[in-house]
């Protein structure tokens, strides 16, 4: 499994946003796109996606640009890694890999549905739980907010 280009620069479009404040100036497709070395045209497709999904504002004219559309503490990650590239396995996923056959031949008993679905509620109860704001911490601080979340029962998933 691997994280889309989109759902990577994506994210970090919002950070770098997210630093620029919800109610400062706009950041222009031109200083997002240097910040993050991606090329302008990039940007300006994951900031449509992202105004598109509502977590992103664009103005017009010299005082425009993109700020966020609420507080980064109000956006939650998992909501816009979803917007971004969508989830790692969604209820259908099965209806659209079935192989040559009309029905995959393991519909009835499959252990490796029973896995994917575990590895999304793993990939949710981070991505739920994760703010914009979270982000804004240095590695070190974001090491430590990840080792403290409780998983299902109250028991960490990652130590």
């Amino acid at each position: 499994m691997k994280l889309s280009a989109n759902e990577e620069y994506g994210l970090r479009c919002m950070v770098r946003l997210a630093y620029a404040g919800f109610e400062g100036p706009g950041l222009t497709i031109p200083e997002i796109s240097q910040a993050e070395g991606v090329s302008p045209a990039y940007a300006a497709k994951i900031l449509r996606v992202l105004r598109k999904g509502g977590f992103v504002k664009a103005a017009r004219g010299k005082e425009g640009g993109y700020t966020l559309a609420y507080p980064a503490e109000s956006i939650v990650i998992g909501d816009v890694m979803e917007a971004l590239g969508g989830r790692l396995f969604e209820s259908d996923f099965c209806d659209s890999h079935t192989g040559q056959a009309a029905i995959c031949t393991r519909s009835v008993d499959c252990s490796v549905r029973s896995l994917w679905r575990a590895v999304q509620v793993a990939v949710d109860q981070v991505l739920s739980k994760a703010t914009l704001r979270d982000l804004l911490q240095n590695e070190e601080e974001m090491n430590t907010w990840v080792r403290t979340i409780p998983g299902p029962n109250g028991i960490r998933v990652l130590q």
